[in-house]
C-alpha cells in the first residue's frame, strides 16, 4: 500500500552520535510491530493462550484485532505534540531537519508552532483519543492508552476538545487543522484495511482478561520492534532505525521483518506430548513409581478441562515428580507451552532449579530442540549451574553452521539473554521465588507483561504452607487471574490446612466462572472438611474431585516418634543435646529467629562439631554451608561421628537433611510437623540410644507464655492450639492431617485457657493484614461485558515498578531492608573477609559477598543508603566503572571483621553469621 507525503514525513524515533543521524519513519515502525505482533500471536503465544484470546472471536477475527492494534498503538505519534519533541540527545540539527521533512510533507508554520499543554497528551493516550474519535469501542482503545505499562484511569473524553492544537496544531484554523486530520485518517484507514477490516464496526469489543493478555502482548511486540539489536555489541540487528538520507521506501519491511525474528527466535518450541510410557518416573528419574504417585497422575490424565490440582502427601514420597509430570500432562490438555516453578525462598529455589534442569533436559533431548530457562531471584547471577548452561545465541558453532547445527542437535537447556529485567518471566520454563507469581496480584507499572508470561504456562506451587496470611492474599489474587486465564495450576503441601485449601480452590474457581460460581459447582458431600491423607483434589471444570483411597500407600512405613516439652535455660539445654549425641549421633535444634540461634551456637563446647545456617550469612558462605550440611547429613552424606546443626526456618524447608534428634521451638503445627519431617528421614543405621526418633518441644512456658520472640514471629493463637494438640506420641504420617486441621480450625478451641482472647487478637491481626494487602492489589477479574481495562492498576505503590526489592517487600510484608557487600580494610589494603586482596579478586567475585542487613539496623533506610554511598564512594570509587559492582553499597569492617554503623555494633563470623548489638557509644 501506498502512502502520502504527510504520512511518509513523520517519524517515530531519531537518535543521533557523534558522525551519523539517524530516524525511523512511523509508518515504518508501524508496519514493524504489526508484523511482530502478528508473529508472536501466531508462533510464540500457546495454543491455550490464543484460545483465551479469541474467547467467543473466530481465529481470523481475533487474527485481525491483534494486527490492528499492533499498526494503530503509536497512531498518537501522528500529532504535533509527538512531531516537535526535542531528540533526546538535545540534537537541534536533527530536530530541524525532520521538521523540515514535516513542511516538505504538507505542514504547515510548524516554526510559529509553541503548544503550552503538550505533556497533557502523550502519545499512548493521544492515540487512544484519536481511536475513540472514530469510533473504535473503549475495551480497544484502552489498550492503545496503555501500552506504556498502565492505563488510562477512564476513557480520554474531551482531550481533542480541550486540547485540539495538541492534536491539529492550532485551535482553531482550518488549513494549519487539516494535514493532521488527514494524516489520521489515513493512517487509521491504513490500519484497518492492512488487518483485514472493511469497517470500524467490525471491530469487536472483548473481555477484560483478554484485553490484559491483548495489552501484554502488545507491548512485548512494541519492545521488540523497538529493539534495534539483539546483542549490546550491536553485532545483530533487529530493527534499526535508517540513516536521516533515507525513506520508508528505502526500507523492505518484509525482509526487515524475517531477519529480525530470525535472529530473535532463539529458543526451541515445547510441543507437549501424551504421556507415551507405562511408568512416565522410570523413564524420567530411572526409579518405579510409587503407588501414590501412580494413582495421582492416571487422576490427573483423566480430568477434561483441568484447572487446580491439589496434592497434599507426606514429606519424602515425590511431590516434586508427581508435579513434573502433571506439568507435561496438563501443558498437553490445555495448550500450554511452559511451566513456572514457585517456590519460598531463594535456597529451596535454588535446589528446585537443578531437578527441573535435569527435567527439562530430558524433554529437550526428547523433542531435539534447544528449550531456554530462566532462574528468578535476586541472587540468580551467583548460581552456578544458572551460569554454566550456554546463551541460546551462542549455542551453534558458527553464523553458516546454524542449519546443519539445528538439524543434529539433540536438545539443550540454554539462557536467552534478551528476556531479561521485567520480560523474564516471558521466558518459557521460569523457576523463581513464590514473589514473582504474587506480583500478579500488585499494581505495578508493565504488570501486563507478568500476566501474559504467566498465562502461557503450567503453574507449580510448592510449599504452599509456608506463605502467611499476608501473602495468602496476593496468593488468591493470582489464582484468580490464573483462573480467569484457565490456566492449570499444580499446588504442594505435606501440610495444609483445609480452611486454606478451600480458599485456594474458591479463589481458582471464582476467577474462572465469576462470583457466582457456586450455583455451578459439582462437589463430593463434605468436600470442604475431607482430611484423608493423602490426598489429591482436582478442579475439573466446575468440578470437584478427591482421590482418597491409594492402593498400596503403606509403601511408606508408619514412624512413631516421642514428643517430650522442654522449658530449659540456654545452657541446660546445650549441655542435654551434648548428652544425647554423647555415644555419636547428630541432632538438629531448630529455633525461631537468628539471634536465638546464634546464641546457642556460642554455647556448644569446642569439642563438638557444630554448623550453623541461617539467613544472616554472606551468600557465599552459606551457599557452602548448605552443601556442606547435604555432604554431611543429606541422602547418601557421609555422617560426622558427632554433630549438632543449629538453624532457623530454613532448616524446615530447604535442604533434605536427616537428624537423629530434634529439638525444635514451637511453632504452629504445621511447620513443626515439617521440621519433624528431617527426623530419621531416611533408612540408615543410627546410634543405639537415638534408634527411636525424639523430638524436644522448647518454648511451652507455665501459664500458656511462649516466649516474646515466638510469639512475635507467629502470635500466640496458633502457639496456644499446637501445644494444646501436640500429643507425646506421633505416629507419621497418618497424624499428619488430622492435627494441622485439628490446629487450624476454629471449633476446636473449647475450653483452652486465655485462648479467647489470643484468638481475638489473632483475627485483628489477619483482618488487618487482608486490609493492609488490598491497598495496592488489583482487583479481582471482571467477566463482565464492557469492562476494561481502565483504573486497572489505579494508584501504584510508589517506585516500586522499577525496584524489584521493594515490590517483594509489598508482596510479602517485611520492611525494606538493605544488601550491602562486606569487605575488611586492613593496614595491608581492603581485602575479602577471607584475606584476599580486592585487586586479586573478580568483581563478579565480589559482587557475591553480599548479606541483607537487619531491618532493626536501618530504620531511616534513606540515610541508610546516603551514609553507605558515601562509604563506598570513599573507599571504592572504581567500582562504579564495573558492571558488577556498579551501584552496589560496601559496608567496611576492621581487622577483626567488626565495625559500628547508624548506631549500632556489626561482627561477622563464618562459623555464627552476622552479629548486632546496639553500641553504646554512639548512642
Amino acid at each position: 500500500m501506498e502512502v502520502s507525503k504527510s504520512v511518509a514525513a513523520l517519524w517515530a524515533k531519531k537518535s543521533s552520535t557523534d558522525t551519523q543521524q539517524y530516524w525511523l519513519p512511523l509508518i515504518s515502525h508501524l508496519i514493524d510491530a504489526r508484523n511482530t505482533i502478528n508473529w508472536l500471536f501466531n508462533h510464540w503465544l500457546s495454543d491455550g493462550q490464543r484460545q483465551l484470546l479469541m474467547g467467543t472471536l473466530s481465529e481470523e477475527q481475533t487474527q485481525q484485532l491483534v494486527k490492528f492494534v499492533g499498526f494503530v498503538h503509536d497512531l498518537g505519534k501522528a500529532t504535533p505534540a509527538f512531531q516537535m519533541k526535542q531528540s533526546y540527545d538535545r540534537d537541534a540539527d536533527l530536530d530541524e531537519q525532520l521538521k523540515a521533512r514535516l513542511t516538505h510533507g504538507g505542514f504547515l508554520k510548524l516554526n510559529d508552532l509553541c503548544l503550552a499543554s503538550a505533556k497533557q497528551s502523550p502519545h499512548a493516550r493521544a492515540g487512544e483519543a484519536i481511536l475513540e474519535n472514530f469510533g473504535v469501542p473503549a475495551s480497544i482503545g484502552a489498550i492503545i492508552g496503555g501500552h506504556h505499562g498502565k492505563p488510562e484511569s477512564s476513557q480520554p473524553y474531551g482531550q481533542l476538545q480541550d486540547y485540539t492544537a495538541n492534536y491539529f496544531q492550532s485551535d482553531n484554523q482550518s488549513e494549519l487543522q487539516q494535514p493532521w486530520k488527514q494524516v489520521h485518517r489515513e493512517l487509521f484507514e491504513y490500519g484497518l484495511a492492512s488487518s483485514g477490516y472493511q469497517e470500524v464496526t467490525e471491530i469487536p469489543d472483548i473481555q477484560q482478561p483478554q484485553a490484559v493478555i491483548l495489552e501484554g502482548l502488545l507491548i512485548m511486540a512494541d519492545w521488540l520492534a523497538s529493539s534495534e539489536y539483539l546483542d549490546q555489541d550491536q553485532t545483530i540487528p533487529l530493527f534499526p532505525l535508517i540513516s536521516l538520507d533515507q525513506s520508508w521506501q528505502d526500507i523492505d519491511p518484509t525482509a526487515r521483518f524475517q531477519q529480525a525474528i530470525n535472529a530473535w527466535d532463539l529458543g526451541g518450541e515445547w510441543h507437549p506430548q501424551q504421556l507415551s510410557s507405562a511408568d512416565p518416573y522410570k523413564e524420567r528419574w530411572g526409579f518405579s513409581a510409587r503407588p501414590v504417585q501412580r494413582t495421582m497422575t492416571a487422576a490427573i490424565q483423566d480430568t477434561l478441562d483441568p484447572g487446580m490440582v491439589i496434592v497434599e502427601a507426606p514429606m519424602g514420597l515425590g511431590k516434586t515428580e508427581i508435579a513434573l509430570v502433571a506439568a507435561e500432562q496438563l501443558a498437553f490438555q490445555t495448550g500450554r507451552d511452559g511451566l513456572f516453578m514457585g517456590l519460598p525462598t531463594q535456597a529451596t529455589t535454588n535446589a528446585m532449579f537443578d531437578r527441573v534442569t535435569e527435567w527439562l533436559a530430558f524433554l529437550a533431548q526428547s523433542q531435539g530442540e534447544d528449550f531456554p530457562i530462566k532462574l528468578m531471584h535476586g541472587k540468580a547471577q551467583f548460581n552456578q549451574t544458572y551460569r554454566q548452561l550456554p546463551n541460546a545465541a551462542n549455542i551453534y558453532a558458527t553464523e553458516n553452521d546454524i542449519e546443519d547445527e539445528k538439524e543434529n542437535e539433540t536438545g539443550a537447556v540454554v539462557v536467552n539473554s534478551w528476556f531479561s529485567g521485567k520480560k523474564s518471566i516471558l521466558t518459557k520454563f521460569t523457576v523463581g521465588t513464590i514473589d514473582h507469581l504474587l506480583l500478579m496480584g500488585l499494581k505495578q507499572k508493565h504488570l501486563f507483561l507478568r500476566h501474559l508470561g504467566l498465562s502461557g504456562k503450567v503453574v507449580v506451587i510448592d510449599e504452599v504452607h509456608a506463605y502467611d496470611a499476608y501473602m495468602g492474599q496476593y496468593l488468591r489474587k493470582a489464582l484468580s487471574w490464573l483462573g480467569a486465564y484457565h490456566v492449570p495450576v499444580v499446588i504442594l503441601s505435606a501440610t495444609l490446612p483445609k480452611d486454606k485449601r478451600n480458599a485456594l480452590i474458591k479463589a481458582y474457581l471464582r476467577g474462572k466462572y465469576g462470583s457466582k460460581f457456586k450455583k455451578q459447582l459439582q462437589a463430593p458431600t463434605d468436600w470442604e472438611n475431607a482430611q484423608a491423607y493423602p490426598l489429591l483434589s482436582i478442579v475439573d471444570g466446575c468440578q470437584i474431585k478427591q482421590i482418597t483411597e491409594f492402593p498400596g500407600k503403606s509403601d511408606q512405613q508408619p514412624m512413631g516418634i516421642t514428643v517430650q516439652r522442654i522449658d530449659s535455660e540456654d545452657a541446660d539445654l546445650i549441655a542435654q543435646v551434648v548428652d544425647k549425641i554423647s555415644d555419636g549421633g547428630v541432632a538438629g535444634i531448630i529455633v525461631n529467629t537468628v539471634k536465638r540461634a546464634q546464641q546457642l551456637a556460642q554455647l556448644v563446647p569446642h569439642d563438638v562439631k557444630l554448623m550453623v545456617l541461617h539467613s544472616a550469612f554472606l551468600a557465599t558462605d552459606r551457599a557452602r554451608q548448605e552443601q556442606a550440611l547435604q555432604a554431611a547429613i543429606g541422602k547418601n552424606g557421609t555422617r560426622p561421628e558427632r554433630l549438632i546443626v543449629i538453624g532457623t526456618q530454613v532448616l524446615e524447608q530447604s535442604l533434605d537433611i536427616d537428624f537423629d534428634v530434634l529439638y525444635t521451638d514451637i511453632a504452629p503445627m504445621d511447620l513443626v510437623l515439617q521440621r519433624i519431617g528431617r527426623l530419621h528421614r531416611h533408612q540408615i543405621e543410627r546410634p543405639v540410644a537415638l534408634q527411636t526418633p525424639q523430638v524436644f518441644l522448647m518454648g511451652i512456658q507455665a501459664g500458656h507464655e511462649y516466649g516474646d520472640g515466638n510469639e512475635a514471629v507467629y502470635g500466640k493463637y496458633l502457639l496456644m492450639k499446637t501445644d494444646a494438640f501436640m500429643p507425646n506420641q506421633l505416629t507419621l504420617p497418618t497424624d499428619i492431617s488430622p492435627l494441622v486441621q485439628w490446629v487450624y480450625d476454629p471449633t476446636t478451641d473449647g475450653d483452652i485457657d486465655g485462648i479467647a482472647a489470643a484468638r481475638e487478637k489473632s483475627d485483628a491481626d489477619l483482618e488487618r493484614e487482608k486490609q493492609k494487602a488490598g491497598v495496592f492489589q488489583i482487583k479481582n477479574p471482571n467477566l463482565r461485558a464492557g469492562a476494561t481495562i481502565h483504573d486497572w492498576l489505579g494508584r501504584s505503590l510508589g517506585n516500586v515498578d522499577t525496584d524489584e526489592q521493594k515490590a517483594n517487600a509489598a508482596v510479602r510484608d517485611i520492611k525494606e531492608t538493605l544488601e550491602v557487600i562486606l569487605v575488611q580494610r586492613t593496614s595491608a589494603g581492603n581485602c575479602l573477609l577471607d584475606g584476599r586482596r580486592l585487586e586479586n579478586v573478580a568483581p563478579q567475585e565480589i559482587a557475591q559477598q553480599v548479606i541483607r542487613l537487619p531491618a532493626a539496623i536501618t530504620p531511616d533506610i534513606n540515610q541508610a543508603i546516603q551514609d553507605l554511598e558515601t562509604l563506598t564512594g570513599r573507599y571504592f570509587g572504581d567500582w562504579q566503572t564495573s558492571t558488577w559492582l556498579k551501584g552496589a553499597l560496601a559496608l567496611p569492617m576492621d581487622e577483626a571483621l567488626t565495625t559500628t554503623f547508624a548506631g549500632w555494633r556489626l561482627a561477622y563470623t563464618a562459623k555464627l553469621g552476622l552479629s548486632y548489638v546496639k553500641d553504646d557509644d554512639g548512642g
